[in-house]
């Protein structure tokens, strides 16, 4: 007999969601802890800047057994992504295990050895310390703004300028008749940059520190699902501990490959104009490809064509009275300043100690599978397996965790295994792909069939492939067939 657990399930959003319902369906007693007033993650519209839109086909970007209505376009708006994942917590009745408006001040061990984590709980403005047998972390990546500041900022903002974080543009009107500067070159800056040219800013300018690759939804006609998410094209990347006879087959391939991606790069700078606006990256799309690539916003280009939007390689020195002073000591006069620099990793409530077994010197997370650190027991992590499928990456991951934590895997592994296998990815991520250390390394693309497969393996999936050769090859992950995947491992329940 499974022994019931008491779960705390860290975070509301699309991971939050998934393993409440993983924990909850094996008999678990989940509490789940959300500290905005309602559930979405980076989806709750008070997180949202206008005409945010996912960046995975709406097929890529569901759970198994609940996809996104037909209805939807095919890269559905912030509004309906958040919709859906209402509808989602609602088909299994997860609100009823989440309480809203809570904070995670503190997590800390019990005293002696008694197992578990103790969460000091902020709600309502009181602070109450509860015992739990296990902790899921579900606050993803995106979890903290990364806020940082240059000279002279306090000067600018009194002589009338702003500066914002990018998950501050809420309001279409914040840009009109401004002199907007956008820093970063990641889709929400993208994103914000046209749509500040499209609702009556003065003038837009996109300060980005390097080029790098863009993938259009449509790359010569062809959505880029189509292209990028395949198996047979996964396994032309320099994946981690290949057998000595996947590396002779890669290395007897490896002409086709180079010409398969220098192709692909060709018809990038090509259909966007790279050379045109000298934005063709130095470095190879094979080696670069990770969770940060992003995709083209519609009208980005054409921003730049028609003179609406200007783009400038560089980034911020200082400000100085009304003007952006770059590095390169160009000077932009600005009255808008909006830092699209992304978010960062946040376990502010995790003691120093415990945040040292977890991450290196150099910000690489110490994780088995993304999910587990030896050294912090009865604590997973669900969302840090960041992926172009996010919300299938975490349902795989949450089906994982709880077997994991319930000493139910086929392949449960031992301390001594994970850690060797971690030693094993920091060194695949530091020597061998220096692109896979982005977000910390917690970045399982453009490995979403080998991480997959990995997770199946470990749960003892009697079905872990599609039955069409042709379709498993060359097409991309199929949320409903992960959905039938997972059913075919062992089930069991707690109690």
């Amino acid at each position: 007999m499974i022994k019931r657990k008491t779960v705390a399930i860290i975070g509301g959003g699309i991971s939050g969601l998934a393993a409440a319902k993983a924990f909850d369906e094996r008999g678990h007693r989940v509490i789940g802890f959300e500290r905005s007033h309602d559930f979405g993650g980076v989806w709750e519209l008070s997180r949202s800047y206008p005409d945010v839109q996912t960046q995975s086909p709406k097929d890529l970007y569901c759970y198994t057994d609940h996809p996104m209505p037909e209805a939807y376009p095919e890269w559905p708006k912030g509004p309906q992504v958040h919709a859906y994942l209402h509808s989602y917590a609602d088909k299994h009745k997860l609100a009823r295990l989440f309480k809203l408006n809570t904070n995670i001040k503190v997590m800390k061990r019990p005293t002696g050895d008694e197992p578990g984590w103790i969460l000091t709980l902020e709600e309502a403005g009181k602070t109450r310390d509860e015992k739990f047998d296990f902790v899921a972390i579900c606050t993803g990546q995106f979890s903290e703004k990364n806020i940082i500041t240059h000279p002279g900022q306090n000067d600018f903002i009194a002589q009338g300028g702003s500066v914002i974080h990018s998950s501050e543009y809420s309001d279409p009107s914040l840009a009109k008749g401004k002199r907007v500067v956008v820093l970063g070159g990641s889709k929400s800056a993208t994103d914000i940059a046209v749509h500040a040219a499209k609702n009556g800013a003065s003038s837009v300018t996109l300060v980005y520190r390097e080029p790098v690759w863009r993938l259009p939804y449509f790359l010569a006609g062809i959505n880029f699902k189509r292209l990028l998410f395949m198996r047979a094209q996964e396994r032309q990347f320099n994946s981690w501990c290949r057998a000595p006879v996947g590396r002779a087959v890669r290395a007897l391939f490896k002409p086709l490959i180079w010409a398969n991606f220098r192709g692909l790069e060709t018809l990038m700078k090509l259909q966007l104009g790279l050379k045109r606006w000298n934005m063709v990256p130095n470095i190879p799309i094979e080696q670069s490809v990770s969770c940060s690539i992003p995709i083209v916003t519609p009208g980005l280009f054409e921003g730049f064509e028609s003179g609406s939007i200007t783009p400038i390689q560089g980034t911020f020195d200082r400000y100085e009275g009304d003007k952006i002073v770059l590095t390169n000591g160009q000077k932009i006069t600005c009255d808008l300043s909006v830092l699209a620099v992304g978010w960062k990793l946040g376990l502010p409530y995790l003691a120093q100690e415990y945040q040292d077994k977890l991450i290196d010197p150099d910000g690489q997370y110490r994780t088995f599978r993304l999910a587990v650190n030896p050294d912090l027991p009865n604590m997973g992590f669900v969302g840090f397996n960041s992926s172009f499928c996010t919300v299938l990456s975490a349902e795989m991951i949450s089906n994982w965790l709880v077997r994991y934590a319930d000493g139910q895997l086929k392949q449960q592994p031992t301390a001594a295994e994970m850690r060797e296998n971690i030693e094993q990815m920091l060194q695949w991520r530091r020597v061998e792909r220096p692109a896979a250390q982005v977000y910390g390394g917690l970045c399982s693309a453009p490995f979403h069939y080998r991480h997959f497969d990995e997770l199946l393996d470990d749960m003892g999936a009697k079905i872990k492939k599609r039955r069409n050769p042709l379709a498993e090859n060359f097409s991309y992950p199929a949320a409903w067939a992960y959905g039938e995947y997972i059913a075919s491992a062992p089930q069991y329940q707690a109690g």
